[in-house]
């Protein structure tokens, strides 16, 4: 194989030899250690084009042996040193407490050791073949002595000085061997082969350890068998039947990830060849290493591209001339489904059209590859009209429908929909019966582009007979109804399916969703409920397997052979191996996916009823937004990653973060609980779902996400449901994806805005004092306080509440300190705001936030510190004073008061706050200057008037207040006379056709309390049925 066509994967020497380290399939090294899986007898003398990689330079090959026998020798050491390790000093008992060892562990920490000595993975060592230690005359003669023994037939002497020959000199290799015969000769042939392999360590034979390793399997020992067989290869790196014998057994007891390694290490030997290809290919799909398949195939296609460029070619195993030198259609059509797998579309395409031409014998013609369709394959009954003059006319050329079908999902799923939809034509046009996967395969890829009309066609297809019929496409029949607003039709098909299940979950959860978009909640309750009172009698089983060539733990193995290393997928972790019931990453990943199609699916739909939802006419809309979005919003908030306790991190994604079991236990006690009390049941109760950042959530923007929750809440609480939409921002709130400054002010003010539709003012007041304490010395978040607090006798309550009073007096504190005194002032890193500091230097705590005020939701990320006040902000003092001045605090409210007057003497409300408090004050028994505080109200009443202005918008205002004014004095003359304006000014607007009445009703109200009062009845019924009636 040629430089430029070497592949980019490795086989590490772990792999090979069945250890538990990591596999990788990048960075490929040319290292003959590694082990792999081997070919069929008799494959080292095949020919294979575009080989080369199996001849090694003498030199090179002595250098490869040396360097494998001092791996070995190493490896031996390190038995000995456990073995002396466990051992209690006497040999008797060395060789008896030590055997059941994990030489895999052992091995993988050497080999480990090795490269980080070498750098390279290699030893540099020096030529020349090692023939064993110079043993003293004390180990030659006790070796003698031993053997004398053994020949006088006592075995057990034999074996009392060939032990004591070991505890000297371990590496006297005839002394391990006459061991293992003595073993032999009592019937104890696993203790034997335990020593023949000890022996084998030192006498570096390749077919010596081929021996033990078929002696090994034969006994059922397969762990120790791929150890013996990783050895033999080590020494004989030529010799692939080993490797295939190796693969062989790996993949007979499951070891899919040593067979991968050992099939990877026999392509290095034999390059590109196709019956090892065909054996590597279901071993790295069932290890989700796709990847690496495509790219062996992709480098195999290439090679016989190159090699036989007329398309033809002899086969190396039989001779014969084939399509494509071995490498024909089905390879072509591997190639093409494994990218599209990966979602390569537009590398699937061009196997297929590259691959075709070429098989066909046109390889030359590569004029077709400048055309972006596919022209070159149509076919006169496709209908395609294409071809004008100066184009490259269509081809006509035959097509396998197997390859046309792989065009059509690359065309379709890669976007190019209408040269799928041509495809697709051609091959919906055979027998269903006949193709019914690809019919079905190309139906799933249309659903998956959400075209749900033509998907529908399909599967309905293949449902309407039974030969082809399956739930799966029943399923699906089903949902392509749903999706383009046919409920009706698709409740029949989920009735249909569960008539022929009556156990299928899914089925009845899916038509319970539908029944409830169709408001009937009762037939939606019972499939619920049975769905919930399956799970509860459903039980799992976990029933642990054991292969059938394994032996008990204990056994003469030097493995643990009940205990095979778990065989996981590429980027699996070996964490989860311990609990059964925890998914790896790969079905995490995997459920990850299924979570995504279901949410882009609902989120498709909701963007449909979106605008129906909005306009308030179409209840079933309405009903199957709130059920869509009720689904999308239950899934977001039972996603662990998005509610993390390191929230100032953001989101990162759902990975690498280890994600906990999904379960669709929470949505089906949710929608009982919901049917129930929209049917008046109580039997259950609504549970609530308790690098860089990463600004999507399966594939939806955390921008839409937050419409869609803002929206779902606002809609619950028209409907009636403020507590459950309470409980869903709140618990947005606490999401790290939306921890800036401007995600956590919108979901407040969604908060507020609930709260004030369902008259809970003690939310309003509470999160109006989160945004003033996020946003300090800034007057907006007062003003929607205030504002949010307009008008009623509970609003009013909200307002007085002694929390919020000393919230406000607090802020006015730090807003005057900040502007006199700035070095009173500290910034508190912590709360992210200024706050007092006493005489002692630390924070005073009278300035310390409310307990209600810390802990709820974490501080917005994306923060910045507020600039302290340059000049006296008279918002704080009004604000406070008004609490004051409704709280009929009158002297205090004066004093607030008239110091916001100071700072901005020009604004009417203050003047109007200080007439009324003025007004009030000189009305209690209290007040001993009533005539002052009475002639200072109407000095302030007066400034208000000219403040106002006599503008038509504002006239009514002021007249009003002061027949307001005068009426609170009992100067009923005076206050007759204002409100009669009122009701003037009211009439002029009426004639000149305008609908606002300004402030004519409180006006007649007030004014016919003092006809009443004065007995003027008849006045009073006047006002009545002018402007107090309907």
């Amino acid at each position: 194989m040629n430089s430029d066509e070497q592949l980019n994967w490795t086989s590490s020497d772990e792999d090979a030899e069945g250890s538990s380290g990591s596999d990788s399939s990048s960075d490929y090294e040319d290292d003959s250690t590694d082990d792999a899986v081997a070919g069929p007898s008799g494959m080292q003398g095949t020919q294979i084009h575009g080989g080369g990689g199996g001849q090694a330079v003498p030199g090179e090959a002595d250098a490869e042996d040396t360097q494998a026998e001092t791996a070995i020798e190493g490896d031996f050491d390190r038995l000995i040193q456990n073995i002396r390790d466990a051992s209690d000093g006497s040999s008797s008992g060395m060789l008896n407490k030590m055997w059941d060892i994990s030489l895999e562990e052992r091995e993988a920490e050497f080999k480990d050791d090795l490269r980080e000595a070498s750098g390279v993975g290699r030893t540099k060592k020096k030529r020349g073949r090692k023939r064993g230690p110079v043993l003293s005359q004390q180990v030659r003669a006790l070796i003698g002595e031993g053997n004398q023994a053994y020949v006088d037939a006592d075995v057990p002497e034999t074996i009392r000085i060939m032990q004591e020959v070991i505890r000297i000199e371990p590496r006297a290799a005839p002394a391990w061997s006459v061991l293992a015969q003595c073993y032999d000769d009592m019937g104890d042939s696993g203790k034997g082969l335990q020593l023949r392999i000890m022996a084998a360590h030192l006498n570096h034979d390749a077919d010596e350890w081929a021996e033990l390793a078929q002696k090994s399997r034969a006994l059922g020992y397969n762990q120790q068998a791929l150890y013996c067989y990783g050895k033999m290869y080590h020494l004989d790196p030529t010799n692939v039947n080993a490797l295939w014998d190796r693969a062989s057994l790996a993949k007979e007891i499951n070891d899919l990830k040593t067979a991968r390694s050992t099939m990877l290490a026999m392509l290095k030997r034999l390059p590109h060849h196709l019956p090892v290809l065909d054996e590597l290919r279901p071993i790295l799909i069932e290890l989700s290493d796709l990847a690496l398949c495509s790219d062996l195939f992709q480098h195999a296609f290439d090679h016989y591209h190159a090699a036989f460029p007329s398309g033809r070619g002899m086969d190396p195993e039989t001779g014969a001339e084939v399509p494509g030198g071995g490498f024909g259609l089905m390879h072509l059509l591997v190639l093409a489904d494994l990218y599209n797998t990966l979602s390569q579309y537009g590398k699937a395409v061009e196997v297929i059209r590259k691959g075709c031409r070429w098989l066909q014998g046109r390889a030359a013609q590569k004029f077709w590859d400048a055309c972006e369709d596919d022209r070159e394959w149509d076919a006169p009954e496709s209908g395609m009209q294409r071809g004008g003059e100066g184009e490259v006319q269509p081809g006509m050329y035959p097509l396998d429908v197997n390859a046309r079908h792989r065009l059509a999902i690359a065309r379709i799923k890669g976007g190019d929909v209408d040269e799928g939809k041509m495809h697709a034509k051609l091959v919906l046009a055979q027998d269903a019966a006949e193709y019914a996967p690809l019919f079905s395969e190309i139906a799933d890829a249309y659903f998956e582009r959400e075209m749900y009309a033509d998907a529908g066609h399909i599967y309905e297809m293949l449902g309407g007979d039974a030969g082809t019929s399956s739930m799966y496409v029943l399923l699906q029949a089903a949902a392509c109804r749903r999706m383009i607003g046919d409920l009706k039709e698709a409740a029949e098909v989920y009735e249909h399916v569960i008539q022929a299940e009556p156990t299928h979950i899914e089925a009845k959860m899916k038509l319970a969703e539908i029944y409830e978009i169709l408001n009937e909640p009762r037939k939606a309750l019972d499939l619920v409920l049975q769905v919930i009172e399956s799970r509860k009698r459903r039980v799992v089983h976990h029933d642990g397997t054991v292969e059938s060539g394994s032996v008990e733990p204990g056994s003469a193995s030097l493995f643990e052979e009940g205990k095979m290393r778990s065989t996981k997928a590429k980027g699996t972790s070996t964490k989860s191996s311990g609990n059964p019931n925890k998914l790896t990453v790969a079905q995490l990943r995997e459920l990850e996916t299924q979570k995504e199609r279901e949410a882009v699916q609902s989120w498709h739909r909701v963007q449909e009823l979106w605008p129906r939802m909005l306009a308030g006419d179409d209840e079933a809309a309405t009903r199957e937004w709130l059920v869509e979005a009720e689904k999308l919003i239950e899934s977001f908030r039972e996603t662990r990653a998005l509610f993390l306790t390191s929230r100032h991190r953001g989101f990162r994604g759902i990975f690498p973060r280890s994600a906990r079991k999904q379960t669709t236990e929470a949505s089906e006690d949710n929608m009982a609980s919901r049917l129930q009390l929209e049917l008046g049941r109580d039997t259950l109760v609504r549970k609530g779902a308790k690098t860089e950042n990463v600004d999507t959530f399966r594939t939806i923007s955390f921008d839409d996400w937050m419409r869609l929750f803002m929206h779902y809440a606002f809609l619950l609480t028209r409907r009636g449901q403020y507590e459950a939409a309470n409980e869903i921002l709140r618990h947005l709130l606490f999401s790290n994806a939306f921890q800036s400054r401007s995600s956590q002010d919108s979901i407040r003010l969604a908060l507020i805005t609930c709260a004030i539709h369902a008259d809970q003012f003690q939310t309003v007041v509470e999160q109006a004092r989160k945004l003033i304490n996020g946003h300090q010395f800034n007057n907006e978040p007062i003003r929607v306080l205030v504002s949010s607090l307009g008008s009623g006798l509970r609003a009013t309550d909200a307002f007085l509440v002694s929390t919020l009073s000393k919230h406000l007096l607090r802020e006015t504190r730090l807003a005057d300190a900040a502007v006199n005194n700035p070095d009173s002032l500290r910034y508190n890193t912590t709360q992210r705001r200024y706050g007092m500091v006493n005489s002692s230097g630390k924070g005073d705590g009278d300035d310390a936030p409310d307990d209600e005020d810390e802990g709820e939701a974490p501080a917005p990320t994306g923060f910045e510190r507020a600039k302290l006040p340059t000049k006296p902000n008279p918002l704080n003092v009004a604000v406070y004073g008004q609490i004051l001045l409704a709280a009929k605090s009158y002297q205090s409210a004066l004093f607030y008061l008239l110091q916001a007057y100071d700072y901005a003497p020009d604004d009417p409300l203050v003047s109007l706050c200080l007439a009324i408090a003025s007004v009030g004050r000189a009305m209690q028994r209290q007040s001993d200057n009533r005539h002052f505080l009475i002639a200072q109200a109407m000095a302030f009443l007066t400034r208000y008037r000219e403040l106002r202005g006599d503008s038509a918008p504002g006239l009514d205002e002021v007249e009003y207040n002061f027949g307001r004014v005068f009426q609170q004095l009992g100067l009923h003359s005076l206050a007759v006379r204002h409100y009669e304006r009122v009701l003037n000014a009211a009439d002029a607007r009426e004639n000149a056709g305008e609908e606002d009445c300004g402030l004519s009703r409180e006006a007649a109200y007030n004014l016919s309390l003092i006809y009443v009062s004065t007995g003027a009845a008849p006045l009073a019924q006047a006002l009545y049925r002018r402007w107090l009636s309907l």
